[in-house]
Parts: C-alpha cells; sequence; structure tokens
C-alpha cells in the first residue's frame, strides 16, 4: 500500500475519532478497561505512521465533554492511562521530532493529568515535526461557544470592530487556531458520525468511515483510509477546475 500512496498529496491535517474500545473488549468477555488499554496501542502505530508520512497534523478525539456521564471508575482508568501513555511514549515523540498539544478545557481535568499533559507540551515545544493533538474533555460546540464568548466580549470592550469579525478570525481564536483544517476525518467502529468534534474545521473534510474497532485500527488500516482519501476528488463546493470558475457580479449572489 505505501507503494500505491501518492505521497504528494498527503492530508494537511488527520482527524480521528477512536471508537470502539469497549466493544473491543465486550466481544473478547474482556473488561472494558481492557479495550482501552489496546487503544494506546493503536494511538502508537497511528502516531508512528503519521511521523513516517511526515503528515502535518494529527488530532485524537481522546475524551469529549459528554464522556464524563460514563461510569466513574472508567472515568478514572482512563486518565490514569493517559498519565501512563504520555511517559511511556514521550521518548517516542522525542525521538521522532513530534510536537504534542492537548486541546479542550484542560483546566478541569484533575491537577496530576493537567501536570503531565504540560510535561510534555514543554518537553516537545521545540521539536519542528509532525503536530500531535489530544482533544480531551473537548466539545465543538462549547469551542464555537467560547469564540462567540470572547468576540462578545472584545466588542463591548471597543476592542474588536463587528465589521471585520468574519471567518478568518473565528479560525485564529479556535483551538486549532494557524493550522489547516482537517482534510480528512476518520471514525473507527461503524458508527456514521461526528459526535460534537471540531464542528467548524471539518466543514469540507472528507469523511471515511471503517468498521474497524479501534484497538484493530492499525498501520495497513490507516493506509487504506489514506488511499480513500487519495481517490476522492475535492471541489469545496464548487465545480473540477475544468468547468471554469463562475464570478458573480459585484452585490450579487449566485444560487446552487
Amino acid at each position: 500500500m505505501l507503494d500505491r500512496l501518492d505521497l504528494g498529496r498527503l492530508p494537511r491535517h488527520v482527524a480521528i475519532i477512536m471508537d470502539g474500545n469497549g466493544r473491543w473488549a465486550t466481544a473478547r468477555k474482556l473488561p472494558r478497561v481492557e479495550g482501552h488499554r489496546a487503544g494506546i496501542r493503536a494511538v502508537r502505530q497511528t502516531v508512528e505512521t503519521a511521523a513516517r508520512l511526515g503528515l502535518p497534523v494529527v488530532t485524537l478525539y481522546a475524551f469529549s465533554t459528554e464522556n464524563w456521564k460514563r461510569p466513574r471508575h472508567e472515568v478514572l482508568t482512563l486518565m490514569g492511562l493517559l498519565k501512563e501513555y504520555i511517559n511511556r511514549e514521550l521518548d517516542t515523540f522525542l525521538r521522532h521530532d513530534l510536537r504534542f498539544l492537548p486541546i479542550g478545557r484542560i483546566d478541569q481535568l484533575d491537577p496530576s493529568v493537567q501536570r503531565e499533559l504540560q510535561r510534555a507540551v514543554d518537553a516537545t515545544a521545540a521539536c519542528r515535526g509532525p503536530l500531535v493533538q489530544i482533544a480531551l474533555n473537548y466539545s465543538g460546540r462549547q469551542e464555537l461557544t467560547e469564540v462567540l464568548r470572547t468576540a462578545a466580549r472584545q466588542v463591548v470592550a471597543g476592542e474588536l470592530d463587528p465589521a471585520v469579525l468574519d471567518e478568518t478570525w473565528i479560525e485564529a481564536h479556535l483551538a486549532t487556531g494557524g493550522q489547516p483544517d482537517p482534510d480528512l476525518l476518520i471514525r473507527t467502529s461503524g458508527e456514521q458520525r461526528i459526535s460534537n468534534f471540531l464542528l467548524w474545521q471539518v466543514a469540507y473534510s472528507e469523511i471515511y468511515f471503517t468498521p474497524v474497532l479501534w484497538p484493530d485500527f492499525d498501520q495497513e488500516e490507516f493506509l487504506k483510509a489514506l488511499l480513500a482519501f487519495q481517490q476522492r476528488e475535492r471541489r469545496f463546493g464548487g465545480l473540477p477546475e475544468t468547468a471554469g470558475v463562475f464570478t458573480p457580479p459585484e452585490g450579487q449572489l449566485g444560487t446552487a
């Protein structure tokens, strides 16, 4: 599959909804925690594959604001596995020159988790390879709400003219500000929804759904997703370039 992959047409940003840990464990009559532990191996393979291919940005959806509804012992286990992952994989990040960045309401996590996350951020700050983002305690709706609140505060304070409040301003104030939007969104486990993940950013993402459960998502499955992406024709609401480009007269809007 590597031979079939066009390295000149790789996505600049791949976002992944890692789903299916619990079902993987249930199918094997194992505790759910074993599914989460197996999922860490899939994270390792995905990150290392991204590093080898030189993908500029990878964002992994690890824990949503809705995940707090899960049993307390499962949440505690997830947070413990997160700290374990950072401790075990930090050397891997440094070896591959990867920069680590968590996004979401990190300030609401347990202080011990915050410390480990910050340690990884500080240790990889000088790295110049791909950026690996982990979305923790994240909500796409909450992210947009915070951007609106920031805009409202600045307008009231006279620091922002509403006339300059445009898409560029909004994008700059998102958690992913300064990064390309995801070209490819992958979701494992067969579910076909985006689950409140990067709602603004995935407006024109190519979406790849696979029935493979996250712990079984290995390098081969990642390459399959990238090959499928390269078979898509991305038009962003327009037509292929050979069809020409229509520019409506000033003050008028074209209709579909």
